[in-house]
């Protein structure tokens, strides 16, 4: 068992290593919660071994784990400080929600599928990253308004448009990233809300599953 623990532990900061030779990631933030992050925990059992490799994983359902370079991505772009409240938009695995809850004040984060939210909470309680997280099983296109506005959005699916509930409970220079585009391609996509205007940035191309729901697919 100690072994196999070593090993997973190897395997993670040779993920770290290769985000910041191959990629350029260097928010020491968001490597250190990498680093300490048991990603292969989140994983589907049979796939553990695939966790700290750098590509998606299947969870089922017709869902995925990101790729750990896309996580680092759309986290650095969204400049998080330790004050933010976060809404996330597919809470899956509950890999990128763990990373967000290290960065942020709260992080707000809601599945559709009911299976997944509730694996997710189950699991990111007992790692004890759940302290500043709450869970909603809901339509993730209609946001979280109870608890809006919020200083930095992220959609974690591909969407044909940004949805508009999303944007009314971005607060002032809030910063919202979210894959906007087809199906089977997408841009990955960040807004600033200045007052009333959204600026709107087209960041590098990706592939996500799509995001289902009203203002969705």
């Amino acid at each position: 068992m100690e072994s196999s623990i070593m090993s997973y532990e190897r395997q993670r900061m040779e993920m770290v290593k290769t985000l910041i030779k191959q990629y350029g990631v260097r928010n020491p933030r968001i490597l250190k919660a990498m680093r300490e992050t048991p990603r292969h925990l989140l994983a589907p059992p049979h796939l553990r071994s695939e966790a700290y490799h750098d590509h998606p994983l299947s969870i089922g359902r017709g869902q995925t784990m990101s790729q750990p370079y896309m996580v680092a991505y759309m986290t650095e772009v969204l400049k998080i400080s330790d004050t933010d409240r976060i809404l996330e938009i597919g809470t899956g695995s509950g890999y990128q929600t763990a990373i967000l809850s290290q960065m942020a004040k709260w992080v707000f984060s809601v599945e559709r599928i009911k299976e997944l939210s509730m694996e997710a909470q189950k699991n990111l309680t007992e790692m004890g990253y759940a302290e500043n997280i709450s869970f909603k099983v809901g339509d993730g296109t209609q946001g979280w308004v109870e608890h809006a506005p919020y200083h930095v959005i992220i959609v974690t699916a591909g969407s044909p448009r940004i949805p508009a509930p999303l944007e009314e409970q971005l607060a002032d220079n809030g910063r919202l990233v979210i894959p906007v585009g087809r199906r089977f391609h997408q841009d990955m996509t960040l807004i600033t809300k200045r007052g009333h205007e959204l600026e709107t940035t087209r960041k590098i191309g990706c592939v996500f599953v799509p995001l289902i729901g009203k203002e969705g697919w």
